[in-house]
């Protein structure tokens, strides 16, 4: 936008028409968007002790916050890009300690059958997020003034307010309101959730499950925090959760998303907002196969299917514009700026029902109750890591090696495909106590 460029990018001066001319350099570029990405870092490794101690709900109510102070620093920036990217920083740190205790309250609160639907409805309303995100911003993009960036952020603000008093309504865990000794609460919560009387059937035996994983973890010594990698069989699962994390950042999805309309506008795209907006509707409309996928489905060969699914998508995305498209003209080559919409949508297509929800409702499952909240804050740690990377560096590596930027994210997703085909286990319609 220009209004945003002007107040933060760098002027050229242009004396052969007498006018000025915006431009972030690729420093300044991968920063801005960067610096969610590493605020989201910290986010994630501080929800665990925060999950812990103040509890699921009133963790989530409570990190809103960050949010809702890092959007006024960034509203209330004119001229000064750093505290602009300070913001960022601040909102990163309250999103990234969402996206740890969200879906562990979720996946906690949510009976078996229904936790990888419910997990998979997480991924489904970021995507709707994603999407509302696009039309806004294809809404003000024609205003002049600073109102077309600023109202975008503005009305983020709705959401941090209906997660951080809504939650308020919303029980408690029943898993952590038992490990504090809650029993009765526990068991109230259960009943309120399933929808039953606290003396039905299916509440009792869900906290008799409950009760019977704290009365083993009980009989281990007080849990440390190196426990995570020297607890039997936790190394390979918290490496798997790692893995997983970092996985689904290098399938390439924030690429497309980060700079989608710098990468159509380089194909030769009239309006890059509109192709951003397909992309975008492309990943909501999937996602809904994606939930009916982690509901339904295998995990482990979704999974599969989508790593091998990705990597012909980058092979063709890649090859097509690295050989096939003008970049200096790339009018004159319509047919490969179409292929390069048509195999980023396909890609969308395989990441929104398979990587997309499915990386999320695995990891969720994959822990044992003491080691859940610090095993999901280094997976989700992870993926923020390699999400601020891929977000910092791509605006400089695709100066570098252009289109063949895709062929790194082909490979990755070739990779990943292996390792979940070795290392994966099966978490479908699993008890969490039962893995």
């Amino acid at each position: 936008m220009k209004p945003f460029a002007s107040s933060f990018g760098k002027t050229i001066s242009n004396q052969q028409i007498d006018s000025q001319e915006y431009f972030f350099p690729p420093y300044r570029q991968g920063t801005l968007v960067a610096n969610l990405c590493i605020g989201a870092l910290f986010g994630s490794l501080l929800a665990a002790p925060l999950a812990d101690r103040l509890g699921r709900r009133l963790t989530i109510s409570s990190t809103t916050l960050f949010c809702i102070i890092g959007k006024l620093i960034q509203i209330s920036s004119t001229t000064q890009w750093v505290q602009f990217a300070i913001g960022r920083i601040i909102t990163g740190i309250g999103i990234g300690a969402l996206s740890v205790v969200v879906p562990m309250y979720q996946s906690e609160c949510a009976p078996k059958s229904l936790r990888g639907l419910l997990v998979g409805m997480y991924c489904l309303l970021l995507t709707l997020g994603i999407w509302t995100a696009y039309m806004v911003e294809w809404g003000t993009r024609g205003i002049a003034s600073s109102a077309s960036w600023r109202i975008p952020e503005g009305l983020s603000f709705i959401w941090d307010l209906t997660l951080g008093v809504g939650i308020l309504f919303l029980p408690e865990s029943p898993r952590f309101a038992y490990r504090r000794g809650k029993t009765e609460e526990a068991r109230m919560n259960i009943a309120r959730l399933l929808g039953v009387t606290p003396d039905h059937e299916l509440a009792i035996k869900e906290l008799h499950a409950i009760k019977l994983s704290m009365e083993e973890d009980a009989l281990a010594a007080d849990t440390k925090w190196y426990e995570i990698f020297t607890a039997p069989k936790m190394l390979y699962r918290t490496l798997l959760g790692i893995t997983l994390g970092a996985g689904q950042q290098l399938t390439g999805a924030n690429y497309l998303f980060y700079y989608g309309t710098i990468v159509f506008k380089s194909a030769g795209m009239a309006d890059s907002y509109v192709t951003q907006i397909i992309l975008g509707t492309v990943n909501v409309v999937c996602t809904c196969g994606g939930v009916y996928v982690a509901a339904k489905c295998e995990r482990r060969n979704a999974l599969i299917i989508g790593a091998a699914w990705s990597c012909i998508c980058f092979t063709i995305y890649a090859l097509v514009g690295q050989f096939a498209l003008n970049e200096q003209d790339p009018s004159s080559t319509p047919i490969a700026g179409n292929i390069l919409i048509v195999f980023s949508c396909l890609f969308i297509v395989a990441f929104a029902t398979t990587w997309g929800p499915l990386v999320w409702t695995i990891v969720a499952e994959l822990y044992p109750s003491k080691y859940r909240a610090p095993c999901m804050a280094l997976a989700m740690a992870s993926n923020w890591l390699w999400n601020y990377l891929i977000s910092f560096f791509t605006a400089s590596i695709v100066r570098k090696i252009h289109w063949w930027y895709g062929m790194v994210f082909a490979a990755c997703s070739l990779a990943l495909g292996v390792i979940v085909y070795l290392f994966v286990i099966e978490t479908k319609d699993r008890s969490l106590e039962g893995l």
